[in-house]
Order: structure tokens, then sequence, then C-alpha cells
């Protein structure tokens, strides 16, 4: 199978700056092995080409919309009909992180992908960020949507939110899909001036933190798609964002350590095994630590399964969803 350099350069930047706040990022990378270019091209795909998916081969085009929260806009998409499913990106991320899986999620259930206060198209006011600023005003997103029982899926510090989420608002969430997800306190012993490389301003940290998404950085990441990245990032205007959420846990706020017992829902949780930001040791916690929960394993992924293997995450999900409640 042949992918054009248009899908390249959308995989890429898709997943240049993916959900990144984790203390994982600054453990040691793990080895590589080759890529599976059948693979990944395939996943890459998906979203131009749902018949690689079995899905039917109609794309639908999300709704582009806007919403006032709490006096601030958050601009979100919108596809499908059927049970609703929220998709929620990472620290750095916006909607366009969930390319991939919209058009063959929309296919069974009512999507909505928002692009969260501070980050994307959203509106980005200079307040004190922390999770439970983006719980609160998720909670007030789905009012104002009427939407009372989702479905959350959350990749990595969209994980973090969504289980928080789950935790704080028991009775509108009836399930939960992880995804590379963040969420656990920091180790007492680390240095939190190292986690400024979360918010990379020069190529070397553009470099370094690439190679941690990214599975086969080797295929994808050159000088001139570091350039790209940076660029986008850059540009993204959502440095104050991050730098706060970034603070934030090194303040230990909100963090999920001991309060994951609270969640009854169903649970998945999906980790990409070559992860160098989130090592699966943490996929393994969550499902400790949370009763029920399955755990699925992506060889050859990092830390963006829905990009990197889409084919594959999004018929896992639309299982999950679709099963008989236990």
């Amino acid at each position: 199978m042949w992918i054009s350099l248009r899908i390249v350069l959308r995989l890429v930047l898709a997943i240049a700056v993916m959900g990144i706040a984790t203390p994982g990022y600054l453990s040691a990378g793990n080895c590589r092995s080759r890529l599976n270019w059948r693979t990944h091209t395939a996943s890459a795909a998906a979203f131009y080409d749902p018949s690689s998916t079995g899905q039917s081969t109609y794309k639908r085009t999300p709704s582009s919309k806007d919403v006032t929260v709490f006096g601030f806009k958050i601009h979100y998409l919108e596809a499908g009909t059927g049970p609703d499913v929220v998709l929620l990106h990472g620290l750095g991320g916006d909607s366009s992180h969930w390319a991939f899986n919209i058009n063959t999620l929309s296919h069974s259930f009512h999507v909505i992908v928002p692009d969260q206060i501070g980050f994307g198209m959203s509106d980005k006011p200079l307040i004190n960020y922390r999770v439970g600023t983006l719980v609160d005003f998720l909670d007030k997103f789905f009012a104002e949507l009427n939407l009372n029982h989702v479905t959350l899926v959350g990749n990595s510090f969209g994980g973090w939110i969504a289980a928080d989420y789950a935790i704080e608002h028991p009775d509108k969430v009836t399930r939960l899909v992880l995804v590379d997800s963040a969420g656990f306190a920091l180790p007492k012993d680390l240095d939190t001036q190292q986690l400024s490389a979360l918010n990379p301003s020069t190529r070397e940290q553009m470099r370094a933190l690439a190679g941690r998404v990214i599975y086969n950085s080797e295929l994808f990441v050159n000088e001139a798609m570091i350039d790209l990245m940076l660029t986008r990032h850059l540009t993204a205007g959502d440095g104050f964002t991050i730098d706060k959420l970034i603070g934030s846990l090194g303040r230990s706020e909100d963090v999920l350590d001991n309060r994951l017992g609270k969640i009854k829902v169903p649970v998945l949780i999906i980790w990409g095994k070559q992860d160098g930001l989130l090592p699966l040791s943490d996929g393994e916690r969550f499902k400790k630590e949370i009763t029920g929960a399955r755990l699925i394993v992506f060889d050859q992924c990092g830390h963006a399964p829905m990009v990197e293997q889409a084919a594959k995450f999004n018929d896992e999900v639309i299982k999950f969803i679709s099963a008989p409640a236990q």
C-alpha cells in the first residue's frame, strides 16, 4: 500500500504536539523495532478511506460549531447520531488530533470533539488553569449541549480530565476510555523545572519531544518536519495555558492518586507499548486501581494510538461502547 505525502504530513502534524503532561517524558526512552509499514499506513489512511476499517465508504464532514461557556467561546466538532461520545485531546492539542477517528465513530455514535478551553479555536483566557478548571468547563459545556449520559474518550492529559470528570460527575458518564492517560502525581524527587521541556520553544526541545511521541521517529522526524512541528506549536497561542497546567501538575493539584476506586462505570484502557511519554506501567496501574477495567496494549505504537493505529483503535472503541452493559 502506498501513502501520499499529504497523508504523511497530516499524520505527523496531527501527533506533533500530542498530549504531553506526564513525568514519563523524562524517563529513559523505549527501544524501537522496525516500523510495520502496512499497519501504520493503513491507520493513517483510515480517515480518508473508511472502507479500510470495514466501515462504509461514505465520509461525513463534521459540523464546526461554537458555544459560550462561562463567558468564553468553546469550539467543537459534531458528527453522527446515536449514543453520545466525547473525544478529549491532550495538552497542546485540539480537535484535529481525532481526525482519523471522527468519521468512523460517527457511523455508530453522536460524536462531539471540543477544543478545550485555552486550546485550538476556543478562547484562551489568561486564567489560573488546572485540571479542575477544564472539568468545570466540560460540565458546563455538556449542560449547554444537553448531554446527560456520555462516553468519555481521552488521550494523555485529556484522559486525566475524562477520569476526573467521571469521579466528580459519576451520574453523567456511562463508559470511559483512557488512552495513554496522564493523571498520576510526579515522583517526589523529580526536578519540576524539567517540565518546561513539555512546552518546547526550540528545535532541540521539539526534536526530543517528537522522539517520545511518535513510535517511528526515524521515518517521520527530520529537520523539515521539526520546523513544521515547532511552527505549529508556537503559532497555536496556547503557551500560557500549557505553562499554567504544568505548574498545576508540579503542585500535584487534582491528581488521580487514591481516587480511581470511585470510578464505577466500564473502563477501557488503550496504551501504546512504545509510549516514550508515559510508560506502560502507568496503564497497568490504571487497570489495577479501577475495578473491572480492561487494558489493551498496541505494539509498534507510541503516545497516540488513535493516530498511529487508527483502524485498530476505532474497532476496539466501537466494540467497547457497543457491548451490552454488564
